[in-house]
């Protein structure tokens, strides 16, 4: 960052200029680090104190470090002022649009940066094929630092990649498969390790389960993890209850991130109460630390500089504004991110998924015939009442659920633009677009029922165990 605006600061947002303070506060500590001249540090202070002043200026706020500006991000399960603005935190989403979160302002109230065209293209040259179907589709469209990561893989030095699941239930839907199927395929193109973080710990603390009942769904929802196809030999699985104890690197990370964050800036990003238990308050260092390479001494022989590259759901990424808060005090690279949009429920982008609604969504372990059943008596249909008006009026791509599920599952890019197109001028019917939605989803659903069935509890230990990986660091 500069050391003298070079910008008109009245024209930054809120959320913008708290970015600003904080990579101003980040500089200035470098400095003094590095002993540089008392002019240099003088004049960087000078500009850290305006942009505080600035920011208390536009916001009534003290700046806070790690806690944004509190009109801007979903707190306490609240919103903006705004009555048809989303709630989105790492709990609940909720909006009132059929089309579902407006990711646009979404990235603006994160302060995170759109993927655009230019980045993709880059993530092509980089690899050296045509991009998946999630980027070129919008799917994941958010990114933090995405550019300092192909900057790393173009000069030849490492990352990992992390991403995780909160075993909630024994069974998982189709939505649960995005951040994995995704990752898998970075860790091919990029030839990186990964951990998968199983949050077992995190379910107990906040759902009405025994500890042993959260463990052992971690380990069913290890095995759908394993049946994504990835490489035992670039990935390691762990859960938070098993890890933690055997793990000194592990533990020692939370234990800095822990000294460094506040409650009241826990409160302020989480939403946390007086009456929350103490687990809960303490959880968000324990999702931050496998951000740090040496929380996993085994496979990074100790380093502790190899940034990560986090891909998930745009709901979690007030665990990661926190860490990447945190990580310069600790000495440690700021994680990048690639957020990804929410899957929606069968009956529309309005509603939410649940676990204990089988009809909610698709389940990993749902028949063919159920499949079916599900996707024509439930999926939300953009489609006229009537099939006269539907061929006149056509039908709204927007809101319709078969053209969601098609847009995360059909690889086929012309096939996809073919469907809507005829849906849109009326030519395809509803029903007839369900039937390729059932189509599309009845064979991946049993094809990944087949790999599961291949995964022993022994692959579910290799997987789970300590141990190097087939990289040298």
């Amino acid at each position: 960052m500069a050391d003298s605006p070079n910008c008109d600061l009245k024209s930054l947002s809120p959320l913008q200029l708290f970015e600003r303070v904080t990579e101003q506060g980040e500089k200035v500590r470098a400095l003094k680090a590095g002993k540089a001249p008392k002019d240099e540090i003088d004049a960087a202070v000078r500009m850290l104190l305006s942009l505080k002043l600035s920011y208390k200026t536009t916001t009534g706020q003290d700046y806070q470090a790690g806690l944004p500006p509190k009109d801007l991000v979903l707190i306490n399960n609240g919103t903006t002022k705004e009555e048809d603005e989303d709630l989105v935190d790492p709990w609940n989403v909720q909006t009132s649009n059929a089309k579902g979160v407006d990711y646009d302002k979404l990235i603006v109230r994160f302060g995170s940066s759109k993927i655009d065209t230019d980045l993709i293209n880059r993530i092509e040259r980089a690899i050296g094929q045509k991009p998946h179907h999630f980027l070129r589709r919008g799917i994941f469209f958010s990114h933090r630092d995405m550019d300092q990561v192909l900057d790393a893989y173009e000069n030849k030095k490492p990352f990992y990649l992390y991403t995780g699941r909160g075993p909630s239930s024994q069974a998982m839907h189709v939505g649960h498969l995005i951040p994995f199927m995704f990752t898998k395929w970075l860790q091919e193109v990029f030839d990186v390790p990964l951990v998968i973080q199983l949050t077992d710990d995190e379910k107990y603390l906040w759902k009405d389960m025994t500890i042993e009942k959260a463990y052992e769904y971690a380990r069913e929802n290890a095995k759908d993890i394993i049946a994504c196809g990835f490489d035992i030999n670039k990935t390691f699985i762990f859960s938070d209850l098993d890890y933690l104890g055997t793990s000194a690197g592990f533990y020692k990370n939370i234990v800095k991130v822990q000294k460094h964050v506040t409650f009241n800036q826990v409160k302020g990003i989480f939403g946390f109460t007086d009456s929350d238990c103490i687990g809960k308050i303490s959880f968000p260092a324990i999702q931050a630390a496998p951000s740090f390479s040496s929380s996993f001494p085994q496979i990074f022989n100790g380093k502790e500089n190899i940034q990560c590259l986090i891909p998930c759901a745009i709901d979690q990424d007030p665990y990661f504004r926190m860490t990447r808060d945190v990580a310069p005090r600790i000495g440690q690279p700021k994680p990048a991110l690639l957020h990804s949009v929410f899957f929606p429920a069968l009956q529309g982008a309005q509603t939410k998924m649940s676990a204990s609604d089988p009809n909610s969504s698709i389940f990993l372990t749902d028949t063919p015939k159920q499949i079916k059943t599900k996707i024509n008596k439930h999926a939300f249909s953009g489609g006229r009442d009537t099939i006269e008006e539907h061929r006149k009026y056509g039908g709204n791509c927007d809101v319709d659920v078969s053209i969601m599920y098609l847009t995360f599952f059909l690889e086929d890019d012309d096939r996809l633009e073919q469907l809507k197109q005829a849906y849109t001028s009326g030519e395809l019917l509803t029903g007839e677009l369900k039937k390729v939605l059932i189509e599309t989803m009845q064979p991946l659903v049993a094809a990944h029922q087949e790999r599961r069935k291949q995964v022993t509890d022994e692959i579910v230990k290799q997987f789970m165990t300590p141990r190097k990986l087939a990289f040298e660091f």
